[in-house]
């Protein structure tokens, strides 16, 4: 008769909370997806931020370059204005320095004028060219009365005069002449200054006391 040993069919005691060895594992393999699919989250929040810089990169970059654009425009437009400028005041001078040339003879027909000698062929050669003169913005000024302007008038002669109450150009020795608002010559005139100790009619009329006012009026009663 055998003896058993004790202990052989005893099986082992499992706690009753325990779990198979099947449950277990499924835990394990939705532990490793969650591991996987955070990288993959943050690869692509990394990816957002790369593209935001990209982003505000180019619009930096755009910025400058239209600053750049405009910067150039404006030097061009400046340039354009400067170019227009020193084109016309060329031009300015080159017409006023060929109608001074013109001047003496300008002045020869006026003095012919005057005398009565400008007839004939001279008179339509002269006429043409004070046409001429006019066409190219050539402007003759200075006239007898017209008060004295050292800016516009060369005073040649001086002298006083009664009927005068500011210094007046009484005679045009030689027109002045204009190239709009250049003067290429001035007016050369006679001048008359009041008479001294003469006063202005304005003053002399306010000088006129009340008693001589009333000493005029006739007598009342």
């Amino acid at each position: 008769m055998s003896e058993e040993t004790p202990g052989f069919d005893e099986k082992p005691e499992v706690p009753a909370d325990a779990a198979p060895d099947d449950a277990a594992e499924p835990k394990a393999a939705a532990s490793s997806e969650e591991e996987a699919a955070a990288p993959a989250g943050d690869s692509a929040a990394v990816q957002d931020v790369a593209l935001l810089a990209q982003l505000d990169q180019a619009r930096t970059a755009l910025g400058e370059r239209t600053a750049d654009l405009q910067r150039v425009q404006a030097e061009y437009q400046n340039y354009r204005r400067r170019v227009e400028r020193d084109r016309i005041a060329v031009k300015e001078i080159a017409v006023a320095s060929l109608l001074t040339e013109l001047l003496p003879t300008l002045d020869d027909i006026g003095r012919a004028r005057e005398h009565g000698e400008l007839v004939g062929g001279f008179k339509s050669v002269a006429e043409s060219l004070e046409t001429a003169a006019a066409k190219m913005g050539l402007q003759q000024f200075g006239k007898e009365g017209e008060p004295f302007d050292p800016t516009i008038h060369e005073a040649l002669m001086h002298s006083y005069a009664a009927d005068v109450t500011e210094d007046t150009c009484v005679a045009i020795l030689q027109p002045g002449y204009r190239i709009g608002e250049r003067t290429i010559r001035p007016a050369r005139v006679a001048v008359a200054e009041p008479q001294p100790g003469t006063a202005p009619k304005s003053e002399a009329a306010e000088a006129e006391t009340p008693s001589d006012k009333d000493a005029d009026a006739p007598d009342e009663g």
